[in-house]
């Protein structure tokens, strides 16, 4: 027989980051919830939660938290449709649905989304953020139960609805452009002018090099680990990047920032992909994702 209670426990240790928050959560002692979580993990002969600040879960933990995500999808359904199961005295416990995106959109369109649904629902939403090439790896690995992805192909268990693609143009201040293209934007110049990269895994400024040249060759970048970073960076002269045509179309309207290239944008095809566990239960998220998306984004579907 499952222990919800010390699933319960593990879920809220890995979604607050410590004992202490979970403890007030459940409205018990600390101890009381390293005991449960101690004898689930010894039942279970394996580790769930990494201890840490913050906790964080194990492989297996996730999985167990994915659960706990979709019986509280039920339970609030259920609460919904018998609200005389619910006692009186307790609060209404609501759901908290784990989804993933990429960092450009959330620093552009996905908000909206989540905006347009949070006006119509109770669940609270945890996003996590990685490259649009890598969420679908969280929905795989099932440390989330939607995801918007860069894959077409639905993954397996899962529901895929065409988005949209989010448009990219490669930018540059003036100041810059004059320093480091006195000659013109070509491919020699390039591997001498120094881009942003937001992390190891963005191959934008590579991508948008190799549509528009036909190579990508090896250049200075400097780090820049933010979506709102980029744009400033360009803006200062740091360096050269792809930048989403939302953030940058004004800027390139006054003059503060030049295309490099006008006219050759990258098209970053992008598609919410749902757990079919929950994708009966997340159709109101599905329908503010596509809408949203269909208002923002280029080559918008349906």
């Amino acid at each position: 027989m499952l222990d919800y209670p010390a699933m319960q426990a593990v879920s809220l240790v890995v979604r607050t980051g410590s004992f202490e928050k979970a403890a007030q959560a459940l409205n018990v002692t600390p101890s009381a919830v390293s005991q449960r979580v101690k004898l689930l993990e010894e039942r279970m002969g394996t580790v769930l939660v990494i201890r840490g600040q913050p906790c964080t879960a194990t492989e297996r933990g996730e999985w167990l938290c994915r659960h706990m995500e979709q019986l509280g999808l039920l339970e609030e359904e259920l609460m919904a449709r018998l609200p005389a199961l619910a006692e009186p005295d307790q609060p209404q416990r609501r759901a908290t649905l784990r989804i993933a995106t990429n960092a450009d959109s959330l620093g552009t369109w996905f908000l909206g989304a989540v905006a347009a649904f949070a006006r119509r629902s109770t669940h609270l939403l945890d996003i996590a953020v990685d490259d649009q090439d890598h969420t679908a790896e969280w929905l795989r690995r099932g440390r989330v139960l939607a995801a918007v992805t860069a894959l077409a192909k639905p993954i397996q268990g899962c529901r895929v609805t065409p988005l949209g693609s989010l448009r990219y143009l490669a930018t540059a201040s003036p100041e810059f452009i004059v320093r480091h293209f006195p000659g013109g934007v070509t491919l020699e110049a390039l591997s001498q002018a120094p881009s942003l990269v937001f992390n190891q895994k963005d191959r934008l400024q590579r991508q948008w090099m190799q549509l528009a040249f036909g190579a990508s060759p090896d250049h200075p970048v400097h780090w820049v680990p933010s979506t709102q970073g980029f744009v400033d960076a360009s803006l200062l002269g740091i360096g050269w990047c792809v930048n989403p045509e939302l953030l940058v179309r004004d800027h390139i309207a006054t003059g503060r920032l030049h295309e490099l290239v006008p006219g050759t944008s990258l098209d970053i095809p992008l598609f919410w992909q749902v757990n079919r566990i929950a994708s009966d239960r997340l159709a109101d998220l599905t329908h503010a994702m596509v809408e949203t998306a269909r208002q923002v984004l280029v080559n918008p579907q349906g």
